[in-house]
């Protein structure tokens, strides 16, 4: 069985750290981040109906 994560792993989140460590402008939404790190893509996936 193959599973997915719909979290970005370690290495990415802690390059995303390091790139808007060294921004001076404020730190995005917390959606935009989502966004740039790929997180939570399977949010918006209409879920199965259960009981068919």
């Amino acid at each position: 069985m193959l599973t997915q994560s719909n979290h970005p792993s370690k290495h990415v989140v802690r390059e995303y750290l390091e790139r808007r460590s060294q921004e001076v402008k404020p730190p995005p939404s917390p959606e935009e981040i989502r966004r740039q790190l790929g997180w939570g893509l399977m949010l918006f996936e209409p879920k199965m109906e259960q009981g068919r």
